[in-house]
């Protein structure tokens, strides 16, 4: 059993839950909604339930949120977690996402726009804020966040090739851009495929784009 369609709501305030799980529960491709109201229970529920989705708040009564995502994304990599809070900080922003969250909204967004951002980051995909400030962006191309599975299973060389292969570049392009032989790209290739278990460039380049690789 998979966790797709599957949302946890985790939120100390019941008002903030409920009316998630009214916006959410309208959607056709959430099939359950959970709730939690503490780290505890929110790591709880994620590492023994199916949840693709978390939208995760970061002061919670037992803890730190972003301690909890932590958790949850070592034990479920699968797992995606949207932090929506009401903590505009840069630090705690940078400390979200390197903790293995796939973004970062504030609570007084657009209730339509946290259903499609959780519903973007359930599908593979990053979404940051506007107010996401220069300082945080810096420091994510000095420290990348970690890859969702399964490409946290590339060398960094075989994410460098899908890059560029994702940038629509033929294989003898990449071959003179790293001095490699084309024979060495098609291999890279090939395990690169059979990582992210794909058949083609054309898929492979599809499953990066979406991770913002």
């Amino acid at each position: 059993m998979t966790g797709q369609g599957r949302v946890l709501i985790v939120d100390d305030h019941p008002v903030v839950r409920r009316g998630l799980r009214m916006m959410l529960e309208g959607e056709t491709w959430v099939t359950v909604v959970l709730e939690a109201a503490t780290c505890a229970e929110a790591i709880r529920l994620a590492l023994t339930e199916p949840v693709g989705v978390v939208a995760m708040d970061v002061a919670l009564p037992d803890g730190d949120g972003v301690e909890a995502t932590r958790r949850i994304v070592q034990g479920r990599p699968e797992t995606a977690v949207l932090m929506l809070t009401m903590a505009d900080d840069d630090e705690v922003v940078s400390r979200s996402l390197h903790a293995g969250a796939r973004g970062y909204l504030l609570k007084d967004t657009d209730p339509d726009v946290i259903v499609d951002a959780l519903r973007t980051v359930a599908g593979g995909g990053l979404v940051l804020g506007p107010r996401v400030g220069p300082r945080v962006l810096a420091d994510l191309q000095r420290r990348p966040m970690p890859l969702p599975a399964p490409f946290d299973q590339l060398t960094a060389r075989e994410r460098d090739i899908l890059r560029h292969l994702a940038a629509g570049e033929a294989n003898a392009r990449i071959a003179r851009r790293f001095g490699l032989s084309e024979k060495t790209v098609r291999n890279q290739l090939s395990a690169v495929f059979a990582k992210l278990g794909v058949s083609d460039r054309v898929q492979a380049a599809l499953l990066a784009r979406d991770v913002g690789l």
